[in-house]
């Protein structure tokens, strides 16, 4: 447990990692004040209320990114705020509006309200890999991409890859202001995220992976995915808290690997969705050409599910919504 008598926050409750990361945070024992856009949307609230504790000790408030002080009633009393709520939308017609102020406002929004919190201890912020590793060089063989790695916020704007901006700018807005205010932010910094669903409606990555199972659609143009289980993501926001030592940014990502290492698992899982003859004859011999550090989410105590059981569980997820049969 551990969680016991202590209160919480985890904004943009809804979503795929929050939804864990309430989960686990009542699991172990918390009170968790959880925020939604809308508490009487019933896809933004029913699978929240029916997790194990929730009766007792899961309150639901009502809260809106960029609505100055809409997060001060939910944070009021706890001591930590695990922030996760932040768009993610694909095709974007207007990026200021629909992705970097709803991440860079909000963030500061529920920063502000932290601040005014005498008992707050921490500041967890979800970020993403899309913060370390885009826009700039990548190693080209045996390298290794970790913490000390930051995007480039201008060459994600040439290339108009918005989310990426988005949640740089984030992350850099928080990191200020934390320091300023003398707030202690431990940042999480997942790759793409994969494994069971508790939300009723899919995501953007889960919608990805129900393309890739059924079709074996390429999701990334460089073939390459840097991927982490949802549940190692969820385990990371809460020792980032529970921790002492927790400091700075975390890179999350479990495994690097090519599309033809994923298909192979599939088909191996799954030889009813007839994959078999697209990869049977690829081998997976040719070295990565990069990875990713896992050493200080390790040190953390974090440990990493494997790629098979992570892509079994997200397949399961989607066959119980009836999305995919195999």
């Amino acid at each position: 447990m551990g969680g016991e008598g202590k209160v919480v926050c985890v904004t943009g409750a809804s979503g795929y990692i929050a939804s864990w990361l309430v989960k686990l945070l009542l699991d172990r024992g918390y009170t968790v004040h959880a925020t939604v856009r809308s508490l009487d949307d019933p896809n933004k609230t029913e699978h929240l209320l029916a997790l194990d504790g929730a009766k007792e000790r899961l309150l639901l408030f009502e809260a809106n990114l960029t609505v100055d002080g809409s997060f001060d009633a939910a944070v009021n009393g706890c001591v930590c705020v695990f922030h996760t709520a932040s768009p993610v939308l694909h095709p974007v017609h207007d990026p200021q509006a629909q992705l970097i102020d709803p991440a860079v406002k909000g963030t500061l929004n529920v920063l502000k309200s932290a601040a005014k919190v005498q008992s707050l201890k921490k500041v967890v912020l979800t970020s993403s890999m899309a913060t370390i590793m885009y826009g700039v060089k990548l190693p080209e063989s045996d390298g290794v991409v970790d913490e000390t790695w930051f995007s480039d916020p201008l060459v994600c704007e040439q290339t108009k890859l918005w989310y990426h901006v988005s949640k740089i700018l984030a992350e850099d807005a928080a990191v200020t202001f934390a320091k300023d205010n003398g707030l202690d932010l431990v940042v999480i910094n997942p790759g793409y995220v994969i494994g069971p669903i508790l939300q009723p409606t899919l995501n953007l990555t889960s919608e990805g992976m129900l393309s890739l199972l059924k079709d074996g659609k390429d999701l990334f143009p460089d073939r390459m995915y840097i991927l982490v289980d949802v549940r190692d993501v969820a385990a990371a926001h809460v020792l980032a808290f529970e921790k002492p030592e927790a400091n700075g940014r975390y890179c999350m990502v479990g495994k690097v690997a090519r599309h033809l290492e994923i298909m192979k698992i599939v088909d191996k899982l799954y030889p009813s969705l007839g994959h078999y003859k697209r990869y049977k004859d690829g081998e997976c011999v040719q070295p990565l050409p990069y990875d990713v550090s896992r050493a200080k989410a390790e040190s953390l105590g974090v440990k990493f599910t494997p790629l098979e059981i992570s892509i079994k569980d997200i397949a399961e997820s989607l066959k119980e919504k009836n999305l995919l049969s195999c």
